[in-house]
């Protein structure tokens, strides 16, 4: 093996696509388990630089402002109120930019290893807009307008980050231009974390106390992460994540994920404690910071906190959500530790407390009564293995059309082609398939697919997740971005025939109810099949078992 190429999967790639479903299903599961994605080390290293990387380029924009930014008195200046706009306002721009999550090759990008900005400063390629078919904003593709206003989104954000003391001003146009781009292109809006820097940048432009506004978007991030994860979904999370990780990559460390490898796949004892755990701390971390008093610093919730984003970060979670991470850890030692005596009662404006209120409470309870209606970012529902999700079967002599598409990235085995022969490209490309049946949803599609397509082998089936990457320049767990909206455009684009392009797509589960909602759609002729499957019935089957559900 070369330093940069991938671990093999204990099979033949190019006589496992040929298998039967449920054979092909067993063999890369107890492939996963064992390997993960089997990405070489120095992907790993990569992903690491590129966090360095991300903290350089926040102290070299904090050193615009007098006093902030010097290395050999970062110890002085790191927990300013004007560096922690900059590191706002500048995470807001390395996510829009698309450096951030969804990047790199964990999330299926080779070469180019990002889209963000390569889609979106290009007239032509494929959007989601919020109103589809409306005049001037409701197109499928986009226009000059898009990439102008998309373009002046990015000089604003420079503009804050090197001004020496941003005020609304300079905030005032970003709080604009990300909604407006959202009506535009969801994904614009989404890929920008709006759920939480967006936001946070709301309450820069217009707090009486702009503290009290990130304190209230930080604790409401890690009390609805904790809340999506009281489910029985969970426990998967936490093998598939270890069987994943870089620094968990002994055999004998990864089998005690699951209840007995190879035959049972499902969650050990050991995952669903492993699991109950993180959920109780993830609630409890925001339950902690609330409950210290004001004045005091909060050491406990500190730890806590500590101990749960480096368990997240080190185990490298395939949509890469590194710098993310980094953010909200640093926004804990910023806003809470630098001031414990802000209340969050000291907000301000009423209407700015409503809209905070509205985007912190409101809309993710609405998103776990009614998963269909919003996106499980805007949810705040992370990490929780409960992500709507589809699978999309292109048959192998109708990918070509897709060539029709503007798109900033070729087709996913021609990336891969500039560095890996055929065989090691499918074998890679088939771990995904490992990566969503192990997941307590995933177990939804070996009694769907022989729904979908009569003979497998003669389709391509990839993830959701890399089709919204190729045609959309971006992707992040979210399925609401490649469903019917966004097959509905390739079909307008492409114009498939009956039978060249079947989607499954798997809604999530609503947090009161115990069933999972799925469709299968033909691109041509529109939806074909639909039901809803008992979560417990899920629970009783092996991730690649056909039998009845």
């Amino acid at each position: 093996m070369g330093l940069l190429d991938p671990t093999p999967p204990p099979y033949d790639p190019l006589q496992w696509v040929e298998l039967p479903l449920e054979e092909r299903g067993r063999q890369v599961c107890e492939a996963w388990a064992l390997q993960g994605y089997g990405a070489p080390l120095p992907v790993y290293v990569a992903y690491a630089l590129k966090v360095l990387g991300y903290v350089a380029a926040w102290g070299f924009f904090c050193s615009f402002t007098p006093g902030l930014g010097g290395v050999s008195d970062v110890a002085q200046w790191w927990l300013h109120p004007i560096a922690f706009q900059k590191a706002i306002v500048f995470s807001l721009f390395f996510e829009v930019l698309g450096l951030g999550c969804g990047s790199g090759p964990l999330t299926g990008r080779y070469l180019p290893p990002l889209g963000g900005f390569l889609s979106f400063l290009r007239p032509g390629t494929t959007k989601l807009p919020f109103l589809p078919r409306v005049p001037l904003i409701g197109s499928d593709r986009r226009t000059v307008l898009d990439v102008i206003l998309y373009a002046a989104l990015l000089v604003f954000l420079v503009r804050a980050l090197i001004a020496p003391t941003p005020g609304f001003e300079h905030f005032l146009p970003i709080v604009v231009l990300v909604p407006v781009l959202g009506v535009l292109d969801t994904t614009t809006f989404l890929a920008a974390r709006a759920e939480h820097y967006w936001v946070t940048v709301v309450c820069f432009a217009f707090a009486t106390d702009w503290i009290a506004g990130a304190m209230a978007v930080q604790l409401a991030l890690w009390f609805f992460a904790g809340v999506s994860k009281l489910n029985h979904h969970f426990p998967t999370v936490v093998g598939v994540m270890t069987s994943n990780g870089p620094f968990t990559r002994a055999a004998w460390v990864r089998k005690l994920m699951y209840r007995r490898y190879p035959d049972d796949l499902r969650p050990s004892t050991l995952a669903t404690v492993m699991g109950h755990a993180g959920t109780a701390m993830e609630l409890g971390v925001p339950l902690v910071f609330l409950l210290t008093p004001l004045g005091t610093p909060p050491v406990v919730a500190i730890v806590l906190m500590l101990m749960l984003h480096t368990y997240i970060t080190s185990n490298v979670p395939m949509g890469v959500p590194l710098e993310w991470n980094v953010a909200v850890v640093y926004g804990g030692f910023a806003l809470f530790w630098a001031h414990p005596d802000v209340s969050l009662l000291s907000l301000g404006p009423s209407w700015l407390a409503a809209f905070v209120v509205t985007m912190t409470l409101v809309l993710p309870i609405v998103g776990n009564l009614r998963p269909d209606l919003v996106s499980f970012l805007l949810s705040m529902r992370y990490y929780a293995g409960n992500w709507p999700y589809s699978v999309w079967f292109i048959r192998k002599d109708a990918v070509k059309k897709l060539q029709k598409l503007t798109t900033s990235s070729p087709w996913i085995y021609d990336q891969l082609a500039h560095f890996y022969e055929r065989g090691t490209a499918i074998g890679m490309v088939g771990k995904v398939m490992g990566f969503r049946l192990m997941h307590l949803h995933g177990r939804l599609l070996p009694h769907l697919v022989p729904k979908t397509v009569e003979r497998l082998q003669d389709y391509e089936w990839l993830d959701g997740e890399l089709i919204a990457g190729l045609t959309l320049g971006w992707n992040f767990g979210d399925g609401h971005l490649h469903q019917e909206q966004l097959l509905e455009s390739l079909q307008r684009q492409c114009g498939f025939e009956e039978g060249e392009v079947r989607c499954v797509f798997v809604e999530s589960q609503p947090i009161h109810v115990q069933t999972l909602a799925w469709r299968i759609v033909d691109a041509k002729t529109g939806r074909l099949a639909q039901g809803t499957t008992r979560i417990e019935a899920l629970r009783a089957h092996q991730a690649w078992s056909t039998g009845k559900a």
